[in-house]
């Protein structure tokens, strides 16, 4: 049987500076990245789909063709005509640390559980095995939307579908810091694994310490918690059992971008195909490694670690 997976968000148009006079083109989003390492990694027959909404546009149809051809399901993405992809571009420092800037406010995502023509993938969620997104997926969407997306996550978790939320901030995404900590403890409350990065909750919730984050998580009720903590490893909590699994080897960062995309899909990978939480993060640890040893969100296929013997 197929184990369908989906992963919600937004994809936008990467240009990414070289030098200082040349930038180049490709795409990416925190789920996106998520959804092609995926399906790069994941076991023989689970199924990977992109849930999104884009325009008519010759840039959202070079979107759908990559996404295509690295495995990733369209049939699930909306296309609005008129409306055109958000744009981001990407500078890097010399320790491989990057900064952002969005042009994105009238994206064609930001209409996703709003415009009725994205009623038929909201309706499809609850057919999936797992969902999967981010605090930047709930960023983009309007109130009313991220009502009616908590509903469909409820109605998949009671048809025995599972949840994986990403806690991934970025400031520029909400109005305050507040709207944000409310989201995140919001849609926790339907979330079977929670995937957050321990720098983004330091800057959203303030916390000083690992145990603050590992004991708000607990409050919280998630059942299983993998936070990652950059080169210092992950630190998986189930219950009151605690423990962090190190990176196998330190590497020196190309780019970091992506790099917490890419582990949560190294990570998902081996839960779907059963594997422990210990299993599943140091597959998490391969992935990000070779991710940040490459420029941009999408490294070349050759260079993805196979997971499984089978993998494409």
């Amino acid at each position: 049987m197929t184990i369908r997976v989906a992963s919600v968000g937004e994809c936008m148009i990467e240009l990414s500076q070289r030098d200082s006079s040349t930038l180049s083109f490709g795409f990416g989003g925190d789920t996106l990245n998520t959804a092609v390492y995926l399906a790069r990694a994941a076991a023989p027959g689970v199924a990977v789909d992109y849930l999104t909404a884009l325009g008519d546009d010759p840039y959202s149809e070079t979107m759908l063709a990559a996404w295509a051809e690295e495995g990733v399901g369209t049939g699930m993405v909306a296309r609005l005509p008129g409306k055109l992809p958000g744009l981001y571009l990407i500078r890097v420092d010399e320790a491989g640390e990057r900064r952002f800037f969005y042009y994105r406010s009238a994206a064609a995502a930001r209409e996703l559980f709003r415009d009725e023509r994205t009623a038929p993938q909201l309706a499809a969620i609850a057919e999936y095995d797992l969902v999967y997104f981010s605090l930047i997926t709930l960023s983009i969407l309007a109130e009313p939307a991220r009502d009616r997306f908590f509903a469909a996550l409820e109605a998949l978790r009671a048809s025995g579908g599972r949840v994986a939320f990403d806690t991934n901030y970025r400031p520029a995404g909400w109005s305050d810091r507040a709207a944000a900590q409310a989201a995140v403890t919001r849609f926790m409350a339907v979330a079977d694994i929670a995937l957050p990065t321990a720098d983004d909750e330091a800057n959203l919730f303030g916390d000083r310490s690992l145990d603050d984050c590992v004991e708000r998580y607990r409050r919280l009720g998630v059942a299983e918690l993998a936070l990652k903590l950059g080169p210092d490893g992950c630190c998986l909590v189930d219950g009151a059992e605690r423990r962090v699994v190190p990176v196998p080897e330190r590497v020196q960062p190309v780019d970091t971008t992506a790099a917490g995309d890419s582990f949560d899909a190294g990570y998902l990978a081996l839960r779907l195909a059963g594997g422990s939480p210990e299993e599943a993060a140091l597959a998490g640890h391969r992935m990000a490694a070779a991710v940040v040893r490459h420029r941009g969100a999408i490294i070349p296929r050759a260079a993805t670690p196979k997971l499984f013997a089978a993998s494409a």
